[in-house]
């Protein structure tokens, strides 16, 4: 089967690709581990974040993407190319039209270099378009529709806020913190606390197993490894439920100050419509427990979590692709 259109949600933390009427077909780390002595990939994604905190002196296995931007070009290249050769296989005689999400903060440099990393990984035309856009239509919003509408997708590197009405963004902003800054938040604590240094993945599962944006009524905990400060010899805890919550309480809280700045700067009428319709949370931080009812207490809105909140973004890319037209009359696109 012949694929010429490939939607790319390019994370801080992880990269989906989506290709229209098959869905998600690749959701992979956006890690690349390099070779220190020729600079050659060594691995991409899966392969790659296994290698993180376990590398010798002669490997590096790195995040190209810091904050949703492109922070090191060449290796954000060569891990575009490894997931679009992924995705297209061995054979194939067309090079595909892609759209690549970026946030909505991004500047035009950094819209660029994206585009240029498509061009080069060997797309045939670059798209981009913003993230709260292809968060909202992945999540089923009728954006087009003369109604304010509020998304807040919150990924690996930064949490977008928008307010949209008939298909464009009225009032957006965009904060460097989201689901990465919660795992070096946890990491500190558990090194504060608990005297204990532990790796960049462990921070993640910690988050993932136990994490919760409100105490719980029924704890959980989980046995965490890693090394002494004083001794640095091995050593084991239990941490709790609990513990995260306190130990994410303040990118939580700058999460919803980036919200309230959105809904202040939202005209009264389209205000009045997200009161009663809510908001929508996507993106892999919106899977934190607890977290929809912790933003709906300190803003006083409705809060409903997207299905699939993780793949919202990449939906919405293959979507838009997919009805390039119908959006190409628009001001959702940026062709570059």
């Amino acid at each position: 089967m012949f694929v010429r259109k490939i939607g790319i949600d390019l994370g801080t933390a992880n990269t989906l690709v989506y290709v229209p009427s098959r869905g998600i077909i690749l959701n992979e780390p956006s890690v690349v581990a390099i070779s220190t002595f020729d600079k050659s990939v060594l691995a991409v994604g899966d392969e790659a974040k296994e290698m993180i905190g376990r590398t010798p002196d002669t490997i590096v296995a790195r995040r190209p993407l810091k904050d949703g931007v492109i922070a090191d070009y060449k290796t954000t290249e060569a891990m575009l190319k490894y997931f679009v050769g992924k995705t297209l296989g061995k054979f194939h005689l067309f090079k595909p039209e892609v759209m690549i999400s970026i946030p909505s903060g991004a500047t035009p440099t950094e819209r660029r270099a994206v585009k240029d990393a498509g061009i080069a990984a060997g797309a045939k035309e670059v798209y981009i378009i913003k993230e709260p856009i292809a968060a909202a239509i992945g999540s089923n919003i009728p954006i087009g529709s003369a109604v304010g509408h509020m998304i807040v997708d919150m990924g690996g590197g930064t949490t977008e806020a928008a307010v949209i009405s008939l298909g464009g963004i009225v009032s957006c902003t965009s904060v460097r913190v989201a689901g990465n800054k919660l795992d070096s938040a946890i990491a500190s604590y558990v090194r504060r606390k608990y005297n204990l240094a532990i790796g960049e993945q462990t921070a993640e599962r910690i988050k993932i197993e136990i994490g919760s944006a409100l105490p719980l009524e029924k704890k959980l905990k989980t046995e965490v490894k890693g090394r002494e400060m004083t001794n640095g010899l091995p050593k084991t805890i239990t941490l709790t439920s609990d513990d995260v919550t306190q130990a994410i309480q303040a990118e939580l809280q700058a999460i919803v100050e980036a919200i309230k700045l959105v809904l202040y700067n939202t005209p009264p009428e389209l205000s009045a419509d997200v009161m009663e319709k809510g908001m929508v949370l996507a993106g892999g931080t919106a899977l934190l427990r607890e977290v929809d009812k912790y933003i709906s207490e300190a803003v006083g809105v409705p809060v409903f979590v997207a299905d699939e909140p993780l793949l919202a973004v990449a939906k919405g890319t293959g979507l838009t692709l997919d009805n390039l037209e119908a959006y190409k009359k628009s001001l959702l696109l940026m062709k570059w």
